[in-house]
């Protein structure tokens, strides 16, 4: 590993989630064009919908969600009740497009309750068109029991997203979340068990006092229980975004060169067990439709990370959830009590969001398919003078062997694969623009 490597992996720079992301949202877009932008959906549109839950029963000190610990119930109804008058003014103006696609995030999404979620979806299926071919919910293997499980297979659940996150006693005790390997292992019985069969793992690497040789344990030990899938993150240190991360030994996380060396070692680990890389920090089996979306240049990525979803539209539901119409981004309001007050006077709670440009359409496209391929092409930036800037703020990479350039195309190396939030970077038009801080490429 080169020392111009770990320079690379210390440089901060977006997910890449969306383009422009999402500090660049503003109150420009409010309930009213959100409310237009439905209305002008074709009937024949398709419609993915995400619901978000921001509470947890304890609170990750690693967490970057948006989320709060709650230890009542009541919250939990008020929150409830909400969601499902906002389906109410969802559905009015786009009852009649299908819904091919349902995810539940947080949050702990499970902290509604085996009826809540179960009410939920009767009124989503009784006021939208829905057809999903995936029915998804994101999962704490602390809190699976079989309760919850049968309102999952009821409700039609077909793929669960667990966050295990390490293995290491050392490790989950250093960031606040411990589960014993046997408790996840009891609740991905239960969901197999419940003919729930898609499953997908998230682990980190980055963590405190993590070593590679912990990491690789903790792969070898999800492997036994066979995911689908393995999501890969860094950990990401933006105590001063999320103050609750100060819990956490600065002087215990390692530095970019052990990073890299993490991430590079657990990559050829899930390789060698027969997963399939995906973009940056995804691992699939060959079977999965992740994997053979990826290699028919079908996938696609939004705020749940890399997905198979095709949907026209993308509708948040819930506080700060984040929608992506044709026409540009929307984001309810971030806090409970703005979402509430919306959601009460029989508003939608939209807060801010963006307008896409041409250009923005152009730049999104190229940065999502070097997300997703690992190359894109140039033409269709539209733009010579672009194209030269964006060669020149590539260049540090391509000299060190991590992308080539041609002059239609630039694809980054498997050497670069860690960097290509680098890459992607370089045709970001508001990069530098405000004072949005963002974690480090790797």
């Amino acid at each position: 590993m080169t020392s111009k490597a770990c320079i690379f992996a210390e440089q901060a720079a977006p997910r890449y989630t969306s383009y422009p992301t999402a500090p660049h949202f503003t109150a420009a877009v409010g309930p009213e064009t959100y409310a237009g932008w439905l209305e002008e959906l074709p009937e024949a549109a398709t419609l993915s919908l995400y619901l978000h839950v921001p509470f947890c029963a304890e609170l990750c000190h690693y967490c970057g969600c948006h989320t709060k610990v709650v230890r009542r119930r009541e919250p939990i109804d008020a929150y409830a009740d909400l969601l499902a008058r906002e389906i109410d003014l969802l559905a009015a103006r786009t009852a009649q497009q299908t819904v091919s696609a349902i995810h539940w995030g947080g949050g702990t999404p499970s902290m509604l309750g085996p009826d809540r979620l179960v009410d939920l979806t009767d009124r989503l299926a009784a006021t939208f068109n829905c057809a999903p071919a995936e029915h998804a919910i994101e999962l704490d293997p602390r809190h699976i029991d079989r309760p919850l499980v049968q309102a999952l297979a009821k409700i039609g659940v077909n793929r669960a997203s667990l966050g295990v996150q390490e293995f290491a006693p050392h490790v989950q005790q250093a960031i606040g979340r411990i589960q014993p390997f046997e408790q996840v292992a009891a609740g991905v019985a239960l969901l197999r068990a419940a003919g729930i069969a898609h499953l997908n793992f998230d682990l980190m690497y980055g963590l405190p006092h993590q070593s590679a040789d912990d990491l690789n344990h903790s792969i070898a030990l999800a492997h036994t229980l066979a995911p689908s899938r393995v999501a890969l993150f860094g950990y990401a240190h933006v105590p001063w975004f999320k103050t609750h991360q100060r819990l956490i030994d600065t002087a215990a996380l390692g530095g970019a060169s052990e990073r890299l060396a993490q991430a590079e070692s657990a990559r050829e680990t899930l390789i060698s067990l027969g997963y399939v890389p995906i973009g940056l920090d995804h691992f699939a089996r060959p079977e999965d439709s992740l994997a053979q979306a990826a290699a028919a240049s079908r996938l696609r990525r939004n705020f749940q990370g890399y997905t198979t979803d095709e949907a026209d539209a993308l509708i948040g539901l819930g506080v700060s959830a984040i929608g992506r119409m044709p026409q540009g981004f929307v984001q309810n309001a971030p806090d409970i009590g703005g979402y509430a007050r919306a959601i009460e006077n029989g508003r939608l709670a939209t807060v801010r969001g963006t307008a896409f440009t041409a250009d923005d359409r152009r730049r999104g496209r190229i940065i999502e398919r070097l997300m997703c391929d690992l190359a894109a092409e140039l033409d269709d930036l539209g733009d010579e003078a672009a194209v030269a800037d964006a060669a020149e703020a590539l260049a540090p990479l391509a000299a060190e062997g991590l992308v080539t350039i041609g002059e239609h195309r630039i694809a980054v190396t498997e050497a670069g694969r860690p960097f290509v939030r680098l890459a992607a970077a370089a045709f970001d038009a508001y990069l530098g623009k405000g004072a949005a801080r963002h974690s480090r490429a790797v």
